[in-house]
């Protein structure tokens, strides 16, 4: 496994992979099983594969935790090792923001809602990162997590609109035994916090149940999450959503026949922050 700090570097390794299939993981490093299952997703379908860890400040508000932010660089260079990748790039700050740095990449409407009302310049600096990522990359496929759900709809969606050559591939959301979402902040949680963090997963399972019982009421879906999650005193709730999955607008009392809807939620426990979502298919038949 190669391990490289310089944009030429890794253009003139990439260059020697063609024509072999590139799978590509950006990352923020901290990895956890979330990371890795996208990492094998990406072995099982490319012949090479290339992981980025670079702790992006420009996705972070000025109130965030970007200081805070975990890192261990040492395991994470063991663990993508032992999971076979061939290449990490671990690009620092100047690298990929030089002094003169003045361009931003930003996809506009369906980065409005849920993150992007309460984090408004958070996909902004996403998404400029992952595109100067892909150019410099050029993978064949990349993958992101379903967690991060809204996240994915952006990259999709900036994918398309610029005509990058490459796949977007969505793995699926990787959970502890009693459901939490697998996040590097999850380490941020005590003992007290990380039993009441379990709130987020029952209450999306509280709609889902109300979802498959054939309800198919945004308000009503929604006012389910908030009752599980109101019912633990260490969330604070900053927004619970069911909404289009395609356009990410909310869902008033109905959903149009035939529409799946996304269920998610940012909460609070402590001061640490999670997200958590359901992506809910319509029934066979409906």
């Amino acid at each position: 496994m190669k391990i490289i700090h310089s944009i030429e570097g890794i253009r003139a390794v990439r260059s020697g992979y063609s024509p072999q299939s590139v799978g590509f993981v950006a990352t923020m490093g901290y990895l956890h099983e979330g990371h890795l299952a996208l990492v094998k997703q990406a072995k099982r379908d490319n012949e090479r594969v290339i992981v980025s860890i670079f702790v992006n400040p420009k996705q972070f508000g000025p109130t965030e935790d970007l200081s805070r932010y975990p890192r261990d660089m040492e395991r994470d260079f063991a663990l993508l090792h032992t999971s076979g990748v061939d290449l990490v790039f671990v690009p620092d700050i100047e690298t990929i923001y030089p002094a003169d740095f003045q361009t931003v990449v930003e996809v506009s409407r369906i980065t409005q809602t849920l993150e992007g009302a309460h984090r408004p310049t958070h996909f902004a600096g996403v998404t400029t990162v992952v595109a100067k990522l892909f150019n410099i990359v050029q993978p064949t496929r990349a993958y992101f997590g379903q967690k991060d759900a809204q996240q994915a709809a952006v990259i999709q969606q900036m994918v398309r609109d610029l005509n990058f050559n490459l796949e977007i591939v969505i793995g699926p959301t990787v959970r502890e035994p009693d459901g939490l979402a697998l996040s590097s902040r999850n380490k941020y949680l005590d003992t007290e916090q990380r039993a009441a963090a379990t709130t987020l997963y029952r209450s999306l399972k509280a709609a889902e149940g109300l979802w498959e019982s054939g309800v198919r009421d945004g308000n009503v879906l929604r006012q389910k999450m908030m009752d599980v999650l109101s019912a633990e005193p260490l969330a604070r709730v900053d927004y619970v959503s069911a909404a289009d999955p395609a356009t990410l607008v909310e869902y008033g009392s109905t959903v149009p026949a035939g529409s799946g809807v996304l269920l998610s939620m940012a909460v609070f426990i402590g001061q640490t922050r999670l997200i958590d979502n359901f992506l809910l298919a319509v029934r066979e038949g409906e």
